[in-house]
């Protein structure tokens, strides 16, 4: 079912978008349509969700089961200091709802997994994987083949971010899992001892949040077949392809 006509309001909000050739309203009316699974409301999270409800994408589904803590506060922008204590999800809820009413948020407030993360995955138009963990990480990516349903990928630790798209709609693109395959020898690491350049994680959250628009509204050219890395520390960024694993054991059944 089409979506109504933008209303005087909407078209002055997004007008901004709507003046590019490239966008337009359609792009934007396809955008108020979508569903974004964005899993973790940490340093990525945060930043991609204030991007997509600003730019008006219909509904976000946040989760996340932790709460505020005050070393969250030097990057995890959508929180402040009376946040602190209280779950990530549904403060992140509160403040994208105060950024833009129009936006529908709903807030989780655990970690997703099992038929619950099939179920959310199946329903989203784009998935956005901001988590720390390989796990969830590799459980996102198994749903989103599962389902054909694009998955933007981040991470960042200390000055080096990186960045993709596995686009499962098309058949020849790689999977999370044939970048990183699930071997049980990768080493976990986090910013709680490894710290972590605040900007970077902005960087890397709001670059998801632009791949996951182009994925809606299928403008442009997306990561999907790259890997983006960044050196925050020097400034320089590279791109190297990746190529599907024809063995792979995600994703090598599909047609």
């Amino acid at each position: 079912m089409n979506p109504a006509p933008l209303s005087d309001e909407q078209l002055l909000r997004y007008s901004r978008h709507i003046l590019l050739d490239e966008f337009g309203i359609e792009a934007q009316d396809k955008l108020r349509s979508a569903h974004a699974l964005i899993v973790g409301a940490g340093g990525l999270g945060t930043p991609a969700a204030l991007y997509l409800a600003a730019a008006g994408i219909g509904r976000i589904t946040l989760a996340d089961p932790d709460v505020v803590d005050l070393t969250n506060l030097q990057r995890q922008i959508l929180y402040r200091a009376r946040d602190i204590g209280n779950p990530k999800a549904a403060s992140a809820m509160k403040a994208l709802t105060e950024l833009n009413p129009e936006v529908t948020v709903v807030a989780l407030e655990r970690r997703l997994g099992g038929t619950e993360l099939d179920a959310l995955v199946s329903q989203a138009q784009v998935v956005l994987e901001c988590s720390d963990n390989f796990a969830t990480r590799h459980a996102v990516n198994r749903a989103c083949v599962a389902h054909a349903v694009p998955l933007v990928s981040g991470a960042a630790i200390r000055f080096d971010g990186q960045i993709s798209v596995f686009d499962l709609r098309d058949s020849d693109a790689p999977c999370y899992h044939c970048l990183f395959p699930e071997t049980g020898e990768a080493e976990e690491v986090n910013c709680a001892t490894l710290g972590i350049f605040a900007p970077l994680t902005g960087v890397i959250g709001a670059l998801q949040a632009g791949e996951a628009i182009k994925c809606v509204t299928q403008i442009g050219r997306t990561l999907s077949g790259r890997l983006l890395l960044i050196d925050g520390l020097t400034t320089q960024w590279q791109t190297v392809a990746l190529t599907r694993d024809a063995h792979c054991p995600v994703c090598a059944h599909r047609a």
